[in-house]
């Protein structure tokens, strides 16, 4: 994470100057150090402890691979915006916020989507193959589309928090954002109310140097902790596919080993099979003599001739 923005650089960036004294916001009078020729002069000492608080939790949320949508369509802070999201690899909003962008993002999600098809078609070259008024009508599309959404085109979710750079301009996202509850940091000035803001930066919003001191300050934080966390999701990627591999291979591993098991059951099986009936087929040819045949039984005794036989029924002596 870098190093905590000072004093001396606050003070150098112009960060203390505030709006004109009959334009300001009473909500604001805790932040503010003093008046000077009708300006308001804003106390950088709690500047400086309330970007640390903010710079904290924007390191802590992106470490932990949360995403925060840089927001700045005012001239000062479009170039610092989207220079440090591109850094980041965070969304942004430089040109125009998008009605519904948070609240309706579902439908947003289908613009995204058909900017993805869109561009896709342009660069494959299909857009070329159409009729002129259907292609010209096409590439209108993917312009405006590209005007207003392509710097959320990868933000597939809402946004863990949002980073705005001045209230007044960016007032529809500020609220959108509240409603959803998401957190705010906010770039305050002396004219606008602190109230929806849960991270305040008091400081000059229409200065650039003051808007690319905070904002790179901010974007630092989150590019060290998204850059962190990247390397530790690569590693835990890299791991996990390792698992996964070596999984494989004990599973392929096991079931090859399963299969030559059941291959030599088989065959253990088969040859014990064989071996029976080559043992069957066998026996009478080398089993030796036959049987003895079974004797006959014996006559029954012939009567004597010298004794009588007995009379037959009937007849008489």
């Amino acid at each position: 994470m870098p190093a905590q923005t000072g004093l001396k650089e606050l003070l150098e960036a112009g960060v203390h100057f505030g709006h004109q004294t009959r334009r300001w916001n009473p909500n604001m009078r805790r932040y503010i150090f003093g008046e000077l020729d009708g300006i308001h002069i804003i106390d950088l000492v709690q500047t400086e402890d309330l970007l640390e608080q903010a710079r904290v939790f924007a390191g802590e949320l992106s470490s932990g691979g949360g995403t925060v949508l840089f927001v700045g369509t005012k001239k000062q802070a479009r170039g610092p915006v989207k220079e440090w999201a591109d850094r980041c690899k965070m969304p942004y909003v430089s040109q125009r916020w998008l009605g519904g962008l948070l609240t309706n993002f579902n439908t947003i999600s289908q613009r995204i989507s058909r900017l993805h098809e869109l561009t896709e078609w342009q660069d494959e070259g299909k857009l070329e193959l159409l009729p002129t008024k259907e292609r010209m009508g096409m590439q209108a599309e993917l312009a405006k589309l590209e005007y207003n959404l392509g710097g959320v085109r990868d933000m597939d979710r809402l946004p863990d928090a949002i980073f705005v750079t001045d209230l007044k301009t960016e007032e529809i996202a500020v609220r959108e954002a509240a409603r959803l509850r998401i957190p705010i940091i906010g770039l305050v000035d002396t004219n606008c109310d602190p109230t929806p803001v849960d991270f305040v930066i008091p400081g000059n919003d229409d200065a650039i140097r003051s808007c690319q001191l905070v904002i790179g300050t901010i974007g630092g934080a989150i590019e060290s902790g998204a850059g962190a966390w990247r390397v530790q999701e690569e590693k835990r990627i890299a791991e996990e596919m390792e698992r996964r591999r070596k999984d494989e291979e004990e599973r392929k591993k096991r079931e090859e080993e399963e299969k030559v098991r059941k291959e030599a059951e088989e065959a253990a099986k088969q040859a014990a099979e064989k071996q029976a009936l080559a043992a069957q087929a066998a026996g009478p040819a080398d089993g030796g003599a036959a049987p003895p045949p079974t004797p006959p039984a014996p006559a029954a005794p012939r009567p004597d001739a010298g004794t009588p036989a007995a009379p037959k029924a009937g007849e008489s002596k």
